[in-house]
């Protein structure tokens, strides 16, 4: 499309908006005529009452995304919105500048089997980050994947790939439009030839490859029709399949998953020999996990149960016979046992590395050693150990910053490790076991001036008087006049970390002198399980108290006020800034909500969020319900208030947060809320894309000059 045709086009939306909410007869200024005014959805109440307490749902019609009448509001709101933001004149000069920031490509940490060396890179314009090898570990790189052949829209997504033991064949997945419902092929390294496995169903899918080759344990979701509708997004089970047989993987053999609860999820870690297979069952996405052991050697052992518990996290892998077990049990910030795999009762475990005041948060066998990822205060720590727990030395890292991952083979002499942080782009680091050093392997080059940027740690008390700790970016010299324009963003679930990392977007926010923040709030992992703990279920609005005393901070340091304060959050993070937005809406000037849970009533009944029971509750249960009420989002919009400048977002082809939550949030704060059209409440539904996993470059450009021209416009930014 030409940009002659893209300009003419987008008036006439802007203009086919303006008319298409203009009331009859409206009397009011030119200026005012000329402003879109915002759709009116139909409101359609459902009344129903749950725990006897009586709720009246205005807009349960809109969880339909299927029905014409959904369709029809979607392209309402979506040309509401276009004619707002497209007459922003900082537009075009952010997607310049995002088209630079965003196509600097991107690198993974390489796996290596044998001597083949497979990893993934991203160049340019790339929608998809293509899947390499390279014979040595100085050889030349050979494409073996390029997803971007797959589809003339770079929408086909390398969802996920396992390389077999000796590196001969690699399993993969890919799926369309985000969907992240893989589908797994095969192919055979040394030549690229695809082979005629074609399995469905396979979102996510763990692999365990026999020594040979020939065979690989793997986990699979039911076909569509073979359950009851609504639970193909449960019930993962772990299948046998022999490499030339069951092409489809219908005659696959059952191997585990019959008999136990639909909602456990099933990863497995195959020991370097192939005999050993640990198959770790998570509960939820709260990741209690249990641990099981098959023994393959022989047809017919049975799978052994090691441990199990309703709330503590096992994981573990086979070294040599050993079964190294990594577990919060006793220990919130985690230890290590170790036992004979052939006898892995719970009285024969041996603690071999203690809790410390860091947070373990990984152990892999490489080298013959005990490489452990730490996390201290939201940073990254890497150890070295012998097979024993014995302390050997720690990996100096170039700065307060993340370990992406680390890979090498159980007998290497050599491991990788991917390192980054807020203004340290990403790189790979190759440690040589010899000689204890590191060399970087690869990085990615940015076109921004890392010098020219602070970044702090800093401790606030919350509305407990819990410390919490918080990073924040800025350019050097700041003024602390209160008139900066700030991004505080958050996430605070599913034990999961906010630690520094590299994103282009984020300079275009530092170079046009914006403040970012991110808080480290309970729900994640910073400081193990009891972290987690606090932030779950019940205690659940601790994690919006923690946000809302981190803004509280900024403001009182004369970091910004709130007219130049911006919360932002995606997914749980989504929830999060819809929770604080309606408890608070007299504290910020604008937000954005990704992708997020707004309706706590019904979340659990729509695409895997029954996986999330075990972090949120259940409104089904009476005690929950209290919990989930007394929060959720869309239930807490009050007529008559003015609330913050918003923008949703979400994706027609998310299969985890449906995007029925932003159409019900958009429509009922467009009626509810007091705003005028200097403060509009906007919706944004990306086509052809999901949750955020394989969305093509192209879009991600799109989405943030949308978010960041409606930042700039609300914020008063240049």
């Amino acid at each position: 499309m030409s940009a002659c045709f893209r300009l003419l086009l987008c008036f006439a939306l802007a203009l086919l908006a303006t008319l298409a909410f203009a009331t009859p007869g409206d009397q009011s200024s030119s200026s005012d005529q000329s402003t879109p005014r915002p759709p009116q959805a139909k409101r359609e109440p459902v009344e129903e009452t749950l725990h006897g307490v009586k709720i009246v749902d205005q807009y349960r019609w809109l969880e339909d995304g299927n029905s014409p009448e959904t369709e029809a509001f979607v392209r309402d709101e979506m040309a509401y919105t276009r004619a707002l933001l497209d007459k922003q004149p900082q537009m075009q000069h952010i997607k310049d500048r995002l088209e630079k920031l965003l196509t600097i490509g991107s690198i993974g940490t390489p796996t290596v089997r044998g001597n083949y060396y497979f990893h993934t890179q991203r160049d340019g314009n790339q929608n998809q980050p293509i899947l390499y090898v390279r014979e040595g570990v100085s050889g030349k790189d050979r494409v073996l994947l390029d997803p971007n052949s797959l589809s003339a829209d770079g929408t086909v997504a390398l969802d996920w790939w396992h390389p077999s033991h000796g590196g001969k064949y690699v399993a993969y997945g890919t799926s369309p439009g985000g969907s992240e419902i893989s589908t797994l092929y095969v192919l055979e390294t040394a030549t690229g030839k695809l082979l005629d496995e074609k399995i469905p169903q396979t979102r996510a899918a763990s692999i365990g490859w026999l020594a040979d080759d020939s065979a690989f344990y793997y986990t699979r979701f039911p076909k569509p029709g073979s359950v009851p509708k609504g639970q193909e997004m449960y019930n993962r089970h772990v299948f046998f399949h022999k490499i030339g047989e069951n092409d489809n993987g219908d005659g696959d053999a059952a191997v585990f998953g019959e008999g136990q609860d639909p909602q456990t999820w099933p990863n497995l870690v195959m020991s370097d020999d192939g005999r050993w297979m640990v198959i770790l069952m998570t509960k939820g996405s709260a990741g209690h996990t249990d641990i099981y052991l098959l023994d393959t050697s022989k047809p017919g052992n049975e799978v052994k149960t090691v441990a199990k518990s309703e709330d503590i996290i096992y994981t573990g892998q086979v070294y040599k016979d050993e079964l190294y077990i990594v577990t919060n049990e006793g220990a919130p910030r985690f230890r290590v046992y170790k036992v004979k795999a052939a006898n892995p009762k719970k009285p024969d475990w041996k603690e071999i590395i203690p809790q410390t005041n860091a947070v373990l948060t990984n152990l892999d066998v490489i080298g013959g050693k005990l490489f452990a990822s730490y996390e201290k205060d939201a940073s990254s720590q890497l150890k070295i150990f012998s097979l024993d727990g014995k302390p050997l030395s720690s990996i100096a890292l170039p700065a307060i910053g993340s370990v992406t991952a680390v890979n090498g083979e159980v007998a290497g002499k050599e491991a990788f490790y991917g390192f980054t942080s807020f203004t340290i782009p990403p790189s790979i680091y190759r440690y040589d076991l010899a000689t204890a050093k590191s060399t970087v392997w690869a990085k990615v080059d940015a076109p921004v001036n890392s010098s020219d940027y602070d970044v702090k740690q800093v401790f606030y008390a919350s509305k407990d008087g819990t410390k919490i700790p918080m990073f924040i970016v800025a350019k050097k010299g700041l003024v602390l006049n209160g008139q900066n324009p700030t991004m505080l963003t958050g996430y605070g679930g599913f034990n999961l970390s906010r630690t520094p990392s590299f994103s282009g977007w984020l300079h275009l926010w530092l170079e046009s002198g914006g403040v970012y923040a991110d808080a480290n709030l309970r729900g994640g992992s910073e400081y193990g399980e009891d972290w987690h703990r606090a932030g779950m279920l019940d205690k659940k609005q601790n994690v919006f108290d923690d946000f809302t005393y981190a803004a509280k901070y900024l403001i009182a340091q004369k970091y910004t006020s709130t007219p130049h304060l911006a919360i932002y959050g995606r997914s749980n993070g989504g929830l999060l800034v819809g929770a604080t937005e309606t408890q608070h809406p007299e504290m910020f000037r604008a937000v954005v909500c990704g992708v997020g849970l707004l309706d706590m009533l019904r979340y659990q009944k729509f695409q895997i969020a029954k996986l999330w029971i075990p972090e949120y509750g259940s409104s089904d249960d009476p005690e929950q319900f209290k919990w989930l009420y007394a929060y959720s989002p869309y239930h807490h919009v009050k007529p008559g208030t003015t609330y913050p400048a918003t923008l949703f977002f979400a994706s027609e082809g998310d299969t985890r947060v449906d995007p029925l939550h932003t159409r019900k949030m958009t429509a009922e704060m467009q009626h509810d809320a007091a705003n005028g059209p200097d403060r509009p409440i906007l919706m944004r539904i990306e086509t052809k894309a999901g949750h955020g996993v394989g969305k093509p470059i192209s879009k991600q450009i799109d989405e943030w000059a949308d978010i960041y021209t409606f930042l700039f416009w609300q914020l008063g930014m240049k």
